[in-house]
This record gives structure tokens, sequence and C-alpha cells, in this order.
């Protein structure tokens, strides 16, 4: 292998794991993993790629989760003249049993290369490399065995969340309900593409935002609080009392200038009005402050990649909203912009792009929502604007 794949091999060279070791792991026993291969070391020789991008390959009945590749080369590597990647959709918080991925795992080897990838940058469980005549089949038994696809193309693509209350303390949002809601509503959304290009849901429980929303999604629910931030001061005095620096590491470092420390005292007081709950002394001192009682999230909206344009992350559209069960006032609010975008959008036309393009007084005007100061960009760098 290694005297078939010179270009190849300088990648496991290097000193992270490379993709290249597991390709050639599952080369030895699927004909298609090994074709693949070939096809990369000839990209790399001849300095250009072997794949035609796209196809319209799917399922009965859905227009989403199957991502068509077929190779330019099919006389040389016929075992991955088609190699189409099917997406499914993960379950809320990548929470599974061993016994759930065992099963994926073996019809993937009966249906494809048996090559995965947990998780593609949706969220989903990718499962890369199968033929037209093998999606039919694969699909079917998936379905079975209680698994979907998830969205591709100009969809709704998969919703993603955090782990939420289930691993997380400073969740203020049941992320995995919201999640597992937002996709049984939205199924029509994720699974028939009808809209200018991909849109996408991603929901952090708490700003530490450890699912990257604001960068990743269009639409982005960040969960926080209302009231204010809880301080326990025999807790800070213990901090203190064990040479926890607080003015430095806390008070100095809060970005709002919200904290006040009395030094005599050892009391931590805060300004609530100013706080900007970025959690940053949550995370440095969690057994003395914790997130307030009135939780919901933030809506944001417009993050994106840069594709066609730059990258954008997105922006306060809601400073504050109740996240109750069955979530009405989001799934509405949903429907009035991709109605919008929908009527406005040209072909492969992000949400951000469509705002930036009429105007962000018009998207809301049309939306019917009240412009408020937090939408203002870096509004605490403007001395002038107060909330």
């Amino acid at each position: 292998m290694a005297d078939e794949t010179q270009l190849l091999d300088e990648l496991e060279k290097g000193p992270w794991p490379s993709y290249v070791k597991e390709i050639k792991r599952m080369a030895k026993k699927n004909a298609a993993a090994k074709d693949l291969l070939g096809i990369q070391e000839l990209s790399y020789e001849e300095r250009v790629t072997h794949w035609k991008h796209g196809g319209i390959v799917g399922v009965t009945g859905y227009g989403s989760g199957v991502i068509g590749r077929y190779s330019d080369v099919p006389e040389k590597f016929p075992n991955a003249a088609a190699f189409h990647t099917m997406r499914i959709n993960h379950p809320a918080g990548w929470f599974y049993t061993t016994k759930s991925l065992r099963k994926i795992c073996d019809i993937w080897e009966k249906h494809g290369s048996g090559m995965t990838n947990f998780h593609g940058s949706t969220g989903d469980i990718i499962l890369l490399g199968t033929t037209t005549e093998h999606l039919q089949p694969c699909f079917d038994t998936l379905i079975e065995a209680g698994f979907d696809l998830g969205g591709s193309g100009s969809a709704l693509r998969t919703i993603a969340g955090c782990v939420g209350k289930a691993r997380c303390e400073w969740s203020n949002i049941d992320t995995l309900d919201l999640v597992y809601d937002l996709t049984m509503e939205f199924q029509d959304e994720i699974h028939r593409p009808r809209w200018p290009y991909k849109f996408k849901i991603k929901a952090s429980g708490c700003p530490n935002d450890c699912v990257a929303a604001i960068a990743r999604a269009d639409f982005t629910i960040i969960g926080t609080w209302r009231d204010s931030l809880r301080i326990d001061q025999n807790a800070v005095k213990v901090y203190a009392d064990n040479g926890f620096d607080v003015r430095g590491l806390i008070v100095d470092k809060c970005p709002s200038e919200a904290l006040m420390w009395d030094a005599e005292t050892k009391e931590l007081k805060l300004n609530a009005e100013d706080c900007v709950r970025c959690m940053h002394c949550i995370n440095k001192m969690p057994k003395a402050i914790r997130p307030g009682l009135d939780t919901g999230a933030t809506i944001l909206i417009g993050g994106k990649a840069p594709i066609i344009k730059g990258a954008y992350l997105s922006w306060v559209l809601v400073p504050f909203m109740k996240l109750e069960p069955p979530y009405d006032e989001m799934k509405d609010l949903l429907r009035k912009i991709w109605d919008w975008w929908d009527e406005h959008g040209k072909t492969r036309e992000r949400l951000a792009e469509l705002i930036e393009r009429k105007g962000l007084k018009t998207f809301l005007n049309d939306l019917g929502i009240k412009p408020v100061p937090q939408m203002v960009y870096k509004p605490r760098a403007n001395p002038y604007v107060y909330f």
C-alpha cells in the first residue's frame, strides 16, 4: 500500500492522528475504501480533484439526507465510481448506547464502505461511501432500526444542541427536549428542500456556547437568565481565604465592570443592570456564583461560514424569550423568518446575506419586531447606548 500512495503517506507522518491511517485499515477489507485512496493519491499527483460535486440521488419520499458523489475516473477506480454520503439524524445531545452504535456500523458495513464520521459540522452521523443501488435498502434498514436521515441541501439542517441539563449544571434551558421537539415539528423542512439555501438551528444551554452556535447557526438559541446572578458570599470568602485573587481574576476581568470587590469584608457586589451574562465569573468561581432563576434564552440570527460572502457571527434578535414546551413563540418566529427569506432570498443566499442586502430595518419591520438596543453591533462599546 505504501508504494501506491506515496503522497498520502506523508499525511501520516505528523504528530496528529491521520484519517489516511483509518482509510487504510478499512481498505484491507473493503474495495471501495481502497479505490478511495487511489483517487485521492491521483488528485495529489495531478493537483486537481477527481470528484464531481453533487448529483441527484436520494431515497423515496426524501429530498435531503443523501449527498451524491461521482468520480470522473471510474475506469481507473470502479469500486468508488459512485461514493455517496448519507447523513443520519443524530440523537439530541449525541447520547448513544453501544448497542445503537454497533447497529449503525453493522448496517453500514453491509451497504457502504464501512467508514463513518462522528459527527459532521452540522452534527449528523456521516456515513461515507455507498452506491446508488444500496441507498434505498440502506435507508429502509436504518428506518427499521429507529434512525432517520438528516438535512442536506437547501433545507433545514439537522437541529443540534449541547448536552444541556443532562450533564451540565449551567444549562438554563432543556436543550435536549428543545432539539427533539423542533426536530419532530419541522420534519418537512428537514427532509424536503424548498428554500434559497441551507438553514441551521443550534442551541446552547448557557452563554459558554459549547456547540459554537453563534458562529455556526442561522438561528442561534443561547440559554440565559433574566434576573440577577446568585452570589454566595460565604463561598466567596472561602475562595479569598484560600488565596484566590478575586479582584484580579474576577472583578478586573468583568467585561462590563458589573462586579465590585470589598477587600475588607471580602464581599463581592454586583450591579445587576450592567451584567452581560458572559459566564466568566461563574466559570472561575463555580462554587460561589450561579446563574439567576428566571431562565430562558436569547435568540440570535445570521451566523454562517464564508462560503459565498464573508463569515458572520450571529447577532441578537430577541434579548430574552421564555422557553417552555411547546415552544410556540419560537416556532412562530421561525415560520415568519422562513416566509420572509423564501420570498426575498436569491438562490444560495444565506439569511444573514439577505438581511445585509435588504437592511436590518426592513427585516425587523416585515417581521413586526421592535428594534432594541441589544441589536446594536458591540453595544457596550458605544457609550451612548444603554439597556
